[in-house]
């Protein structure tokens, strides 16, 4: 953990922040709030097909959506633990049992991470695997130099600025030698039009690695 992630988590525990969901005074994440992200995983269809099952367990409205942009945006790090619990139970229901699980973060760009003291999809997955027997987190996509920032950008342009730029780091994989045994979930904080789940499941594809299907958060 760097300097500015240990600083982070110690002002987290000076100085408890208000939810992030309603804004209940003196809990990070309350109760009721959570309970938002309890009723799923609902099947979703984006608009781009990434030719596997995706689910999701919210909409992205309210306390959900608020969470995942405190998350992203305001270095919301007290919220890793419970939006982690939520995907465990998520994939919980969704898993075939006796079956090692792989949870195959969606990529982020280097820039926007670094902004946000890290990747928060690999921490909530990370947090996830903690509750879930026999699984494991693998970090092996990567987003390729000149991929822009989706935010604004219509359906069409978020499928041209990420076809074929996701691809697979192969020092991660030549060190899975069960890969193939795992079931494999990509897992995202959002899912939009689908085009990053598309081109996600496109690239572990062509590294031999089946998917099995998405999971987020919320989708919008």
């Amino acid at each position: 953990m760097g300097a500015a992630e240990n600083l982070a988590a110690l002002l987290d525990l000076v100085l408890p922040a208000d939810c992030a969901g309603c804004g209940a005074a003196g809990v990070g994440w309350c109760a009721d709030c959570a309970a938002v992200l309890t009723n799923g995983p609902a099947r979703v269809r984006p608009r781009t097909d990434p030719g596997v099952p995706c689910w999701a367990l919210a909409p992205y409205e309210g306390p959900a959506r608020r969470a995942v942009l405190a998350v992203k945006e305001r270095g919301r790090r007290d919220l890793t633990g419970p939006l982690g619990l939520a995907m465990a139970r998520g994939l919980a229901r969704l898993r075939t049992p006796d079956r090692p699980l792989m949870l195959v973060p969606a990529p982020s760009r280097g820039g926007s991470a670094r902004r946000r003291g890290g990747d928060p999809v690999l921490r909530t997955a990370r947090a996830a695997a903690e509750w879930l027997p026999d699984c494991q987190v693998v970090p092996m996509l990567r987003v390729w130099w000149g991929v822009r920032d989706s935010v604004g950008l219509t359906p069409g342009e978020r499928q041209h600025n990420l076809r074929d730029r996701i691809s697979v780091r192969r020092g991660p994989l030549a060190c899975l030698d069960d890969a193939r045994n795992a079931e494999v979930v990509v897992v995202d904080d959002v899912l939009t039009t689908g085009a990053t789940a598309r081109e996600s499941v496109r690239a572990l594809g062509l590294a031999g690695v089946e998917t099995g299907a998405v999971l987020v958060t919320c989708s919008a």
